[in-house]
């Protein structure tokens, strides 16, 4: 697929961490990012930390009760992100609790269309990367890959990576060793899933973009609403 396809990928961080650069996720959201940047596509970091996001499901959660709510401030660099790449540490097995506000919030924009009558998410990409040291990548990817599809983002194949080192507490991705060494660097499963997530969002994003994203014909919502059934029925069933 041709490079000349001009995309954008927003990277966000829902780190605990206050400081983006205390981040162990980070450092794994960037090895993404480094191949994105290579392969020509715009890339910004968003680490949500750095901003009060309430929690809830609307637009605007100042007209919820909440006084502070940097969300919609966001909302445009979302509303634009061709990829999505969601980064998240585990906890307990578990995304962040910053991780749920966020999908709380993406969610809380599913009901914008874009001009073909779909969700406004239809025609991007998703893809997620966790770190921790305790198991649970795969059942949050499956979270949050749910999550972003029922949204409306395409999911391509294997888009989720991570690295969660031993069972217990021990180092996270990115920590010294007393050797020098970085903890997890050397993991070629990390590297290799994180590759292969990469290069499949940006392949499935350059697709969609170069194809004018997502037919519309049977998820048009606004033909729905004016009556176009677009094939559905439901089945007769004789009287016994």
């Amino acid at each position: 697929m041709s490079r000349n396809i001009s995309l954008n990928a927003l990277f966000i961080n829902t780190s605990l961490k206050k400081k983006a650069s205390e981040s162990h996720t980070k450092l794994l959201l960037n090895a993404a990012a480094g191949i994105m940047e290579k392969a020509d596509i715009a890339v910004e970091h968003l680490h949500f930390a750095d901003y009060e996001c309430a929690p809830g499901v609307y637009p605007d959660m100042t007209e919820h009760g909440w006084s502070k709510d940097d969300w919609p401030s966001l909302w445009p660099k979302v509303k634009a992100a061709d990829i999505l790449i969601i980064g998240t540490p585990l906890w307990l097995g578990e995304e962040s609790s910053l991780c749920r506000i966020l999908i709380e919030r993406l969610y809380a924009m599913s009901g914008e269309l874009n001009d073909k009558g779909q969700s406004i998410y239809y025609g991007k990409v998703g893809g997620c990367v966790i770190t921790g040291n305790e198991d649970g990548i795969k059942h949050t990817a499956m979270t949050l890959g749910f999550a972003l599809n029922h949204l409306g983002y395409t999911i391509p194949p294997q888009a989720d990576c991570g690295w969660i080192g031993e069972a217990g507490p021990g180092p996270s991705f990115g920590d010294e060793t007393e050797q020098g060494s970085r903890v997890g660097f050397d993991n070629d499963f990390t590297q290799r899933n994180t590759t292969i997530m990469t290069w499949n969002c940006i392949h499935l994003a350059r697709l969609l973009k170069a194809n004018d994203g997502i037919s519309n014909y049977g998820n048009d919502r606004n033909a729905w609403q004016d009556g176009e059934r677009f094939g559905f029925e439901l089945p007769h069933h004789q009287a016994r």
